[in-house]
């Protein structure tokens, strides 16, 4: 039988909407200057709510990217996602050189939660002036596919075209799959990643019973990963979103490579429904499919850039997971840090956001940091750039992402070396 050749895969574009910046280029100058994008929920009176906080994307123009009439149309994760996927394509030129085949360029842009916003306004007007007054638009406003049809259309991508929902691991979910699908041929190119806008009423309401976020109404202090007094997340929005390509065919259209997808693991816990499993089990078998994928050892990893969503059980499980894996590396040349500190949980966009956090790393051989982290928890003892960024020189660095329900998703990406 012959052997498949898979295709080498690289990243040549990255769009990112964030409560620390609202472009690419803002996201790096926020993740290294240790901004704080958590602050006051503004999107609606949290009078009546316990959490006050929340990590907001602000000042977006969305009139720069989307007409007016159009915006009415969609729910804010996709309008998110739009922006996002704009800033990756022209990143990329992917479009704007030569004359590609579309058709053979696909779309993967996942989200946790979908439309929340739309659902619960769309229902209040139910209740107030019954269901003849629902929008006609309700449902392809509200579906959490709708960002990847979007943005098929707007750029007449006719490849592969599909949704992920995997919670919190979805963007993470999308560009592994998007990778697969370039590595067996199936597409050129992907734009791929996850967005979500879940600053809502109910949404806010509904994570807060659960006892998942912090109540903590200090912006300074309230979301702290890994740190001793850590006691939830803090929810934010926003959207990272990657264009993919085969090497070759990014290479023979001149593209700008800006690092390498080399390898991807995706596994389910099969033990609780929002609690992540003994010991990180299912992130064990994760991340060593991911390095496995990429063809190197634990020792290789220079940097983790962590799910470390500022929750008691996931900080500490997923440090036992890392141990676990990495061993005596763990503490010997291996960095971790949460992201989140700074952009808060954003869920289903998370991964997205978070590779390209891992991509700017590896490009400027600098980890950025964990903010907020003032003591150390014996059970979280590894070294995760508390507080400023370190100059750290390596060339793969993994991306954890976890998510209610189970599901484990895991990057490995390289500094790209031809």
């Amino acid at each position: 039988m012959r052997q498949l050749t898979l295709n080498r895969v690289v990243v040549t574009g990255m769009g990112a909407v964030t409560p620390i910046g609202n472009t690419v280029k803002e996201f790096e100058e926020g993740l290294y200057s240790g901004r704080n994008g958590i602050g006051p929920i503004t999107q609606f009176d949290t009078s009546e709510h316990s959490v006050k906080l929340a990590a907001e994307v602000r000042n977006l123009d969305f009139d720069a990217f989307v007409e007016p009439r159009m915006q009415k149309r969609m729910d804010r994760f996709t309008l998110l996602a739009m922006v996002a996927a704009a800033e990756a394509l022209e990143h990329s030129n992917l479009l704007s050189n030569g004359n590609p085949d579309r058709d053979r360029i696909g779309v993967i842009v996942g989200s946790g939660i979908g439309g929340i916003g739309t659902f619960e306004e769309q229902y209040v007007r139910m209740q107030k002036r019954g269901p003849r007054h629902v929008s006609p638009l309700f449902v392809p406003m509200m579906i959490s596919d709708i960002a990847t049809g979007y943005v098929s259309i707007e750029y007449g991508l006719k490849g592969p075209n599909f949704s992920i929902v995997s919670a919190c691991a979805t963007a993470s979910n999308s560009i592994g799959e998007a990778y697969r699908n370039i590595q067996v041929g199936s597409a050129d190119a992907m734009v791929a990643g996850g967005a979500e806008a879940p600053v809502t009423p109910a949404s806010v309401a509904g994570f807060t019973s659960m006892r998942a976020m912090t109540r903590n109404p200090d912006p300074e202090t309230a979301c702290r990963p890994f740190d001793a007094g850590r006691d939830g997340f803090i929810m934010g929005e926003g959207s990272g979103i990657l264009v993919l390509e085969s090497l070759e065919y990014a290479q023979d259209r001149g593209a700008n490579i800006l690092g390498e997808l080399v390898g991807y693991g995706a596994t389910g816990d099969a033990y609780h429904i929002t609690a992540p499993a003994e010991g990180g089990e299912g992130a064990v078998r994760a991340m060593r499919l991911a390095i496995k994928g990429a063809g190197i050892e634990p020792k290789d990893v220079g940097y983790i850039n962590a799910h470390g969503t500022s929750t008691l059980f996931n900080d500490k499980n997923e440090t036992t997971a890392i141990k676990t894996v990495f061993g005596e590396h763990a503490h010997n040349g291996l960095i971790v840090s949460s992201t989140k500190s700074m952009t808060g949980h954003l869920m289903g966009a998370s991964g997205g956001v978070e590779a390209i956090a891992s991509l700017l790393a590896l490009k400027r051989q600098e980890i950025p940091p964990t903010i907020h982290y003032r003591e150390s928890d014996p059970e979280c003892d590894l070294n995760y750039s508390p507080n400023e960024p370190t100059l750290h020189t390596f060339d793969y660095a993994v991306s954890n992402t976890f998510g209610f329900g189970g599901h484990n998703a895991v990057l490995t990406l390289k500094r790209f070396t031809e």
